[in-house]
């Protein structure tokens, strides 16, 4: 799990911040085939601004530093948000349950 805490500037769909590390591990919000890292994302923004992002995603464990470098990267380069903190943090029951359906997807032997 990837999270980060975010001040959004006014005016912003929290879910462009989604789409960003989508495209960053993607290619494209909207792309033939399976993911080469499934990925599902969830933000909770407070009226401040601020917001909770959270990246869920499946990878090798090969792959998982790149993943982890790829959203803090998407997430880095929003020119309508700013990074407050981010972290890696171990994932809740309902987390791992989500991670388990989206392990149901990927290209790659388990």
């Amino acid at each position: 799990m990837h999270e980060a805490v975010l001040r959004l500037a006014p005016g912003t769909d929290p879910h462009a911040v989604g789409a960003a590390v989508t495209i960053e591990l993607c290619g494209s919000v909207d792309h033939d085939g399976p993911c080469r890292w499934p990925n599902n994302h969830d933000i909770d923004v407070v009226p401040s601004g601020a917001a909770v992002f959270r990246t869920l995603f499946v990878a090798p464990k090969a792959d998982v530093e790149e993943v982890h470098a790829r959203v803090s990267s998407a997430l880095r380069s929003g020119t309508i948000w700013s990074v407050l903190s981010e972290r890696r943090r171990p994932l809740t029951d309902d987390e791992e349950r989500g991670a388990a359906r989206l392990a149901r997807t990927t290209p790659w032997p388990g």
